[in-house]
């Protein structure tokens, strides 16, 4: 297969001129993150308010205006005020977030539309907030800080996501405070289940891997294994014919975003997306929209609570991790043969030029 698809590694006069007020990630690492596009936003929770999110320490505003999402920096040009702070227009003039200090209101574009201490006055363009590109896909609302025509990699695909007979859940996004290449790798770990997920859905008595081999792709690469370890919850009353062999189908897009197809008994499908959004070098929001066809009856408030035990089981090892960023320097950990995904994930991103060596 093709390799995956890069950006080209962005050194010396490539960098931005000015970094985020709180950066903590490596200049040249986050130039090249900063390429990609990565999930800010549940489209659902842009609704009435403006909000606040960071990605890779840059902080922005979401919003609504005149029918479209809008992602742009989060300061008022005039004083600096957060916007994340205002409120929606309700009114008939221009929609848009007004800033709560001086009324300041923008719209479409992060465009400034209104200025009520000089109503009547041209409003120049240094007003206008920075806007980002935006794409609503699997529910969610994307961004890339800095698109490069005809360079940027596009958003990774989401199986079964659009497909007749699928349901559509997003979970409520998860804070984690650890970095997004540990997430997203611990999401891609086949050898962990009997230790930390026994009390969510794995056997604590079926610790071994089947050999498996990943397989690059023109996005990065994919890996299927066929297993005993059953993903029904723990104490369901169905757990599938005796002796059923679980395939679970992987497919990496990195730098932090991945899927995972269960093969169910009876031509089930589970599909879940892992979408590590690097909020800073130190803690990832983690977006996991899921698509099924089968127990559509169950309510979408119990597949929540569900997902959010196995997100904590997760959790509690990733906060824990030492380095705290993913080594790629393949002699920095030893690896078993059951990291194979693993490895090759580490691989991938250190042809994409990334380093993960130091954190600012």
């Amino acid at each position: 297969m093709n390799a995956p698809v890069s950006v080209p590694p962005v050194t010396g006069p490539g960098l931005p001129a000015v970094l985020p007020r709180e950066a903590t990630f490596d200049p040249a690492d986050r130039a090249i993150l900063a390429r990609y596009w990565h999930p800010v936003a549940l489209v659902g929770d842009i609704a009435d308010k403006p909000l606040a999110v960071r990605l890779l320490d840059q902080r922005l505003v979401v919003y609504r205006a005149d029918g479209e999402i809008v992602v742009a920096s989060e300061f008022c040009a005039h004083r600096g005020v957060p916007l994340g702070q205002g409120t929606m227009a309700r009114d008939a003039g221009p929609q848009g977030v007004i800033c709560p200090y001086h009324g300041l209101r923008f719209g479409a574009g992060g465009r400034c539309v209104h200025v009520p201490a000089q109503p009547d006055r041209t409003i120049p363009a240094q007003f206008h907030l920075r806007a980002y590109p935006v794409e609503l896909r699997h529910g969610l609302v994307w961004t890339c800080l800095d698109p490069v025509p005809d360079m940027s990699p596009s958003i990774p695909e989401m199986p079964h996501w659009d497909e007749p007979g699928f349901q559509q859940i997003n979970c409520p996004p998860v804070d984690i405070a650890g970095f997004a290449g540990r997430q997203l790798e611990g999401f891609m770990d086949v050898a962990h289940f009997a230790f930390i997920h026994t009390a969510t859905f794995a056997d604590p008595a079926n610790q071994a891997v089947p050999a498996y081999r990943p397989r690059r792709t023109d996005y990065g690469f994919e890996a299927e294994y066929w297993s005993t370890v059953g993903n029904y919850p723990a104490g369901a009353e169905h757990t599938g014919p005796a002796g059923f062999k679980w395939l679970r189908h992987f497919r990496c897009t990195p730098p932090f975003t991945a899927t995972l197809v269960v093969h169910f008994p009876g031509e089930g499908r589970l599909a879940i997306m892992n979408a590590a959004s690097p909020v800073s070098a130190g803690v990832t929001r983690m977006f996991a929209p899921i698509a099924r066809n089968f127990d559509k009856d169950i309510p979408v408030a119990d597949v929540h609570e569900f997902n959010a035990r196995v997100f904590e089981e997760d959790r509690l090892m990733v906060e824990t991790q030492q380095p705290t960023l993913l080594p790629l320097d393949p002699a920095a950990e030893v690896h078993l043969q059951a990291d194979m995904s693993s490895m090759l994930y580490r691989r991938l991103l250190t042809e994409m030029g990334l380093k993960f060596s130091n954190a600012v």
